[in-house]
């Protein structure tokens, strides 16, 4: 299944996306991640409602971490003039910075523009707790396409990386696509970022450093991971800031994440 959330009142639902303009609702986001792995396409049988004038967010309860791990390229690590890490490099955003497809993102005061970061996201659907890797199988809800956009004077203005990672609506999220749907990734998913159809980043997830596994074991050692969290695995080489002359996303550009069997994600890019 294709998921997205939307807004109705107060409340955010789940719904399926469907092939005829349509979404089905499932549930809403509170009761859906609760035990997400429940609502197989089997036990959906909400009346389909028109896509159309829907207010589309992103189907993330407001609890949810969104753990970002940087620096797991090898390449991009390189081009950063960074040493390979030892141990996975974690950073977060806030549900607060996250958008959806098609979403227009504004430069912040101050930057030269956003840079690009293409990535796969993996949603939790289990909770972990100090669990081995091999005790990580199956522990992945689904996978959707995210563009990590950076605003990298704010990124540099400290030794931590929040700030430069949480602008207002700066985490495109495309629709999850459920585990079972994508399939193994073992052998690596191609991943590109695109900015005005020329392609930027190109790569395949069979070259992270960690991989899922080790991240969600890692991760659970000092925290439980609940279902709902949300970990963004890393960009490949090929991003803006190292380009010489520099290169950013200004206003007037469009920039497009594409992850193979998992779906694309596409931002606007608007003046502040």
């Amino acid at each position: 299944m294709r998921l997205i959330g939307y807004r109705t009142g107060k409340s955010i639902m789940v719904a399926r996306i469907l092939d005829t303009g349509t979404v089905q609702p499932i549930a809403p986001v509170e009761e859906f991640w609760d035990d997400p792995f429940r609502w197989g396409a089997d036990a959906v049988d909400g009346d389909p409602v028109a896509r159309e004038g829907l207010e589309i967010v992103p189907p993330v309860l407001p609890s949810a971490r969104v753990i970002c791990v940087g620096l797991n390229y090898a390449e991009h690590a390189a081009e950063g003039r960074w040493d390979p890490p030892k141990y996975p490099t974690v950073f977060a955003r806030w549900t607060a910075s996250l958008s959806t497809d098609g979403v227009p993102v504004a430069v912040p005061p101050g930057e030269q523009g956003l840079d690009w970061e293409a990535e796969l996201v993996a949603i939790v659907g289990r909770p972990l707790y100090r669990a081995a890797e091999a005790d990580t199988a199956g522990a992945v809800y689904g996978y959707a396409p995210f563009n990590d956009l950076t605003a990298r004077r704010s990124q540099k203005l400290t030794t931590q990386w929040t700030l430069g990672k949480n602008a207002d609506g700066s985490g495109p999220l495309g629709p999850i696509m459920t585990s079972d749907q994508v399939g193994p990734i073992d052998g690596g998913l191609r991943i590109e970022a695109r900015v005005n159809g020329e392609v930027v980043q190109s790569d395949s997830t069979r070259s992270m450093i960690f991989s899922i596994d080790h991240l969600l074991s890692f991760l659970s050692q000092g925290m439980t991971l609940h279902p709902g969290d949300l970990i963004a695995t890393g960009t490949p080489s090929g991003v803006g800031y190292v380009r010489n002359p520099p290169r950013f996303l200004t206003p007037g550009d469009l920039v497009e994440v594409e992850i193979e069997r998992v779906g694309s994600v596409s931002t606007p890019v608007i003046s502040g």
